[in-house]
């Protein structure tokens, strides 16, 4: 598998907006983790972070989205980020056999915010900077 990403999800709540993404990753998700909670693994596919402290209620700073909190982190698994103008990013990974796994992830904001399409570009990264599968 090469990794793929399924059609992106919009919900709007009155002025909230909610975008789901589903992507498959051809990596476990102990080589995914750290793309989605340390600041070089984001900064190497989503944007530069000025701050990122690993724990629950840590600051963390991302160009462009905001700054806030950790209101989520369960190691290797779950990594969410509570930015004030930015919304909430959710990065929830999940087993899919043995040497894959599954990424939801969910932005949820008010007023502007990245769309669909930046989000799937940011994915499409994602999957490049993780690599192919390795081969067994």
């Amino acid at each position: 598998m090469s990794g793929s990403i399924a059609q992106g999800t919009s919900q709007s709540h009155g002025n909230t907006r909610i975008l789901h993404f589903l992507v498959r990753l051809p990596r476990p998700m102990e080589d995914v983790w750290p793309a989605v909670a340390t600041p070089e693994g984001i900064g190497a596919w989503c944007t530069a972070v000025g701050v990122l402290e690993p724990r629950l209620d840590g600051a963390v700073s991302l160009r462009g989205l905001g700054s806030g909190r950790v209101t989520a982190w369960d190691v290797d698994r779950v990594a969410e980020y509570t930015l004030a103008g930015g919304g909430r990013l959710r990065f929830h990974l999940e087993r899919d056999g043995t040497a894959e796994c599954v990424l939801r992830f969910t932005h949820e904001f008010q007023g502007e915010g990245p769309s669909d399409m930046d989000w799937r570009h940011k994915f499409e990264q994602l999957i490049v900077v993780l690599g192919p599968a390795p081969r067994t």
